[in-house]
């Protein structure tokens, strides 16, 4: 998922550049001691999220993890044991092995239990990562499908997603697995623990305190590096973009013709040396103060050894408890210094989990409507002093649009780019909502509409319509999901469409792949792919509103004509608009409206408008002009 970044990725990233020079406040000990423990509030979402995944390895993690836990203090006593049992039976002049061979054979049937735990650690391990990660990537995807436009033209939304893709799917099975491991050693600590005592209680403090200042700095690098890993986002999102450009068929001939390789992967370069240096300074800080403090538990160990030897020698303590002692501080400090280690890790963990939650909390406004049908359908489409301003702009893209477009009427939008006719269409679709006034269809607003039902009758296609890596049936049946694989209905909107001439001479027909990324892909010409939109429109037999946005823009004169003068015979009972730059085309509706900066400037007929002698004559005029 990580690699699928697209253009309008990167024009979230350059929008969302400015922050990259964010600084964060300096926090008090205060502050950074609620933040460390706050943040583990995840780990309890995290342990419910694997449970649901799989219950019965999470059972078997869990007892494993006792079992593994519990046997390395058996081992350590067993051991002690042994050399007891060797130094007696030497004593008694070695006539009696028989004790020395029963504790041998006790701690090889320990230590091969302790590797079938691991073993069936690993097990788990591997299978709930399997499970998890497809578990996350489906919550991801099944959020992405409850999200309107506007969280996916906002920069710092692609930034909170950015994150979670990358990191989140396999953090939470790294949260659970140090989470287990944290319990496997607590439970390692507490049986040495009790062994130890029985030498010193001030054994078990050395054991326990020396590990705590690597641990600190352990955390406190931890949270850095989250924090630069949050800064540094929109720049990560362009170098993913980067790699799609240099990478995919779609930007290649471009690339090629104007010679941008060079210069394109020398800027994908420049923002790895800035992130590099970035991490080697974390890097060089982290391991240095890690190392420098780790000294203090080694020391920490050679002291009790030698306090543990020098017991030995004074004959306190016989020469198998003291075998079984430096095991237990041996092995206690591993385990101090690896449950530390978890907790510094499950920090981390619960600090990249925040970004996925981040992201699957992001709230969304929950449609009211449940209407299925409006109280008068010989009303139409009305927009009613309708004006739109996009999130974050300072002017308005549409303002006090009104008119009135009853069924079996067509209207086109004349304006040049940026002058509001998309936006108007994102509008009536409700993919965006109106800033104010309010639009209404057989007479109801459409805010009372149940979603599903309203957009079941529109069909749409939009300038920028989608060429999905499908077959081309499928690419056709899109354009309605409940008969997505309906071969029948195929045939019948590709021949409306008129694309069923070319897809019939295609190898395989409805059933060739379309596109370059797998194999034996074909690729359509743009024409043929605006006929294959076309189709997709007319899959949705119950639209009886069809919006066609620069349809015929990659087709020659004489297949535009066709493809109008046929839909419009098909189109004559339904409400149709229509957004050209063709006057050709444009002339055949019922009423023009030309749009300037977001106002209807004009409006009327073709003919009513040349008599007007205004923008649309002058606009027409223009054009006709390059014809002669």
């Amino acid at each position: 998922m990580a690699r699928a970044a697209g253009a309008a990725e990167a024009a979230a990233g350059g929008r969302a550049g400015h922050r990259l020079t964010e600084t964060p406040a300096p926090a008090g000990p205060g502050t950074t001691l609620r933040g460390f423990f706050g943040v583990f509030r995840y780990s309890r979402r995290a342990i419910e999220l694997v449970w649901s995944t799989n219950r019965v390895l999470t059972v078997a993690f869990a007892a494993l993890t006792l079992i593994a836990g519990v046997l390395p203090a058996a081992v350590a006593y067993v051991g002690a044991q042994i050399v007891d049992s060797v130094v007696a039976a030497i004593n008694a002049g070695g006539r009696d092995a028989s004790r020395v061979i029963e504790f041998v054979v006790l701690e090889g049937v320990l230590v091969a239990s302790i590797a079938g735990a691991q073993r069936g650690l690993s097990l788990c391990q591997s299978l709930l990562r399997a499970q998890l990660g497809q578990r996350v990537n489906v919550m991801i995807l099944e959020k992405a499908l409850t999200l309107e436009l506007a969280h996916f033209e906002d920069s710092e939304f692609y930034d909170k997603l950015t994150r979670a893709r990358r990191e989140a799917s396999s953090r939470p099975l790294a949260l659970v697995t140090r989470t287990f491991g944290l319990a496997q050693n607590a439970v390692s600590l507490v049986s040495y623990g009790v062994l130890l005592v029985q030498f010193s209680p001030w054994a078990v403090a050395i054991l326990l305190l020396a590990g705590l200042p690597a641990f600190i700095a352990e955390a406190k690098f931890s949270g850095d590096a989250f924090r630069l890993f949050r800064w540094r986002s929109p720049e990560t999102r362009m170098q993913m973009y980067l790699e799609t450009v240099l990478a995919r068929e779609d930007y290649a001939k471009e690339v090629k013709l104007y010679g941008l390789g060079p210069r394109l992967l020398d800027r994908y370069r420049d923002i790895f040396r800035r992130l590099y240096r970035e991490d080697r300074a974390l890097t060089i800080r982290r391991d240095a103060w890690g190392f420098a403090l780790g000294l203090i538990a080694t020391i920490a160990l050679y002291g009790a050894y030698a306090w543990i030897a020098v017991t030995t020698v004074q004959g306190a303590i016989t020469l198998g408890e003291m075998t079984m002692y430096l095991m237990l501080f041996r092995q206690g400090q591993s385990a101090v210094s690896a449950s530390l280690s978890a907790v510094g890790g499950m920090y981390e963990d619960n600090l990249y989990l925040s970004t996925l939650y981040e992201y699957l909390d992001t709230e969304v406004p929950r449609s009211s409507g449940t209407a299925t049908r409006g109280p008068d359908p010989s009303d139409g489409i009305r927009f009613e002093d309708v004006s739109f301003t996009y999130p974050g702009a300072s002017e308005p893209a549409l303002e006090h649009v009104s008119f009135h477009l009853p069924p079996g009427r067509s209207l086109a939008l004349v304006g040049e780019n940026g002058s509001g006719k998309t936006t108007l269409i994102k509008l009536l679709t409700r993919l965006y909502r109106p800033t104010s006034g309010r639009i209404l269809l057989d007479g109801l607003d459409l805010e009372e509409w149940d979603e599903k039902a309203l957009r079941e009758r529109i069909g749409v296609i939009f300038q920028d319509f989608a060429r999905y890596q499908m077959l081309v049936g499928e690419n056709v049946g899109a354009g309605d999901e409940r008969h997505f694989e309906d071969e029948a209905r195929w045939r019948e909107a590709a021949e409306k469409g008129r694309a069923s001439e070319f897809i019939e001479q295609l190898p395989r027909g409805y059933h060739t792949q379309l596109g370059k990324w797998f194999r034996e892909g074909r690729e359509l010409s743009g024409g043929q792919w605006q006929k294959i939109a076309l189709s997709r429109a007319f899959m949705r037999t119950r639209a009886d509103i069809l919006v066609l946005d620069e349809p015929t823009a990659a087709m020659d004169a004489q297949a535009e004509a066709e493809v109008f003068e046929h839909f419009r015979q098909l189109a004559r009972d339904r409400i149709t608009i229509l957004i050209s730059h063709r006057f050709s085309t444009v002339r055949m509706a019922d009423e023009i409206l030309v749009l300037d900066r977001g106002r209807i400037v004009e409006r009327g007929s073709h003919e009513q408008l040349m008599q007007k002698n205004g923008r649309y004559a002058h606009l027409f005029t223009l054009q006709a002009r390059g014809y002669r």
